[in-house]
């Protein structure tokens, strides 16, 4: 089975049974990997960006080469690459878990709870929920809904399509690392500059198909791609500020503004301020419905470039090995040709006309007899 048909079988499970089942309760592979990390950060932690680089280094880079070792123990065996591809993208995703959270912070809006709506956001995202009111409450959800759709769902798939098994697993280390460590916190501003700046390289991509799919499914394209050309680049994200102004503009409500995370407040630029109207608490469905949408678009999509990219792959290596057996044969050809042209004008020493003639059409039928065999 061909690698291409491996990731389509395999996502697909996958996802299914993050829809079905959510995240691992106990044992979670992301929870282990984030253990792990803290304790290489109690080793290495010193104010400098060098020992945050090796930090970065030796966490992701051990995700990624014990995954390469365990996509290689099961090359050669279809079914097991396959259940290995769900098992990793069940893992690494998180789309149902982001959407019951938003969900019951939605109801306990919803039922004018305001204390256990702020009970709970911290469980979604990072926000200080006592400085927030309901709509600030809701904002603060839609946004994270709109930025974990391409953290928790899509990057992981586009990395998945690209480099199988190992890219699910480095994308996701990558987004953990970010989390732990890449925050503008006194004790991180250097020592979680690489994971900060892998982490955008890295998600990069998916939160440009994050957008691009919001644009197209969220029912309002045009207002969704003003919103994203006019206000993504104000963002202080280079990802977050596509996925969460196309989300802004596909739902018809104003993201950004005034946020306060632990203390701190930040003041960022208002997304789909213009066509937008303020968040309410029944935006959050909505948010999570385009979410689910979003997430499902986006496995097709990964999976039909990723078998294309296949078929193109194995188009050019049987063209390369087709056009190197015909060179061959035209080498002996000529080889043959000159041998016989040679061996022409050496008997034709000496002889008539007719004899020459006679003994290049003699040639010529050989060589034609040694081209077939060839071709053949």
């Amino acid at each position: 089975m061909r690698a291409g048909r491996v990731f389509a079988y395999g996502a697909t499970a996958g996802l299914v049974a993050d829809a079905l089942l959510g995240d691992p309760r106990r044992g979670h592979p992301v929870a282990g990997f984030g253990r792990a990390a803290a304790r290489v950060e109690s080793l290495l932690w010193r104010d400098d960006r060098g020992r945050g680089a090796l930090h970065t280094l030796v966490c992701a880079g051990g995700a990624v080469g014990a995954a390469a070792l365990a996509a290689r123990a099961v090359r050669g065996r279809p079914a097991l690459a396959v259940a290995l591809t769900a098992a990793t993208t069940w893992s690494v995703v998180g789309g149902t878990s982001l959407g019951r959270e938003a969900r019951a912070i939605g109801g306990a809006l919803a039922a004018g709870d305001l204390e256990v709506a702020r009970e709970r956001l911290p469980h979604l995202c990072g926000r200080d929920p006592q400085a927030l009111d309901g709509p600030g409450i809701a904002r603060a959800v839609v946004e994270s809904v709109a930025e974990n759709t391409s953290d928790a769902v899509v990057g992981a798939l586009v990395w998945g399509a690209i480099g199988g098994v190992p890219g699910l697993v480095g994308f996701r280390a990558a987004n953990t690392l970010d989390a732990m460590v890449g925050h503008k916190s006194p004790r991180y501003r250097r020592y979680g500059w690489a994971s900060a700046r892998l982490d955008d390289v890295v998600g990069w991509p998916g939160a440009r198909l994050t957008a691009a799919l919001a644009v197209v499914s969220g029912g309002r394209p045009a207002q969704a791609v003003r919103a994203w050309k006019a206000d993504a680049h104000r963002h202080p994200s280079p990802n977050a500020g596509p996925v969460e102004a196309a989300f802004a503009g596909a739902l018809g409500v104003r993201l950004g503004g005034t946020l306060a995370y632990a203390g701190r407040v930040e003041h960022r630029p208002v997304l789909n301020g213009e066509s937008g109207r303020e968040v309410r608490g029944s935006d959050i469905e909505r948010a999570v419905r385009l979410s689910r949408r979003v997430s499902a678009l986006a496995l097709g999509v990964c999976v039909a470039g990723r078998l294309v990219a296949g078929h193109l792959v194995a188009g050019r290596s049987a063209a390369g090995l087709s056009g190197v057996g015909r060179s061959g044969s035209e080498r002996s050809d000529a080889r043959l040709s000159v041998a016989g042209r040679s061996a022409a004008g050496l008997s034709g020493v000496g002889r008539s006309g007719a004899e020459r003639s006679d003994a290049r059409l003699s040639v010529a039928g050989l060589s034609g007899a040694a081209w077939k065999r060839g071709r053949g």
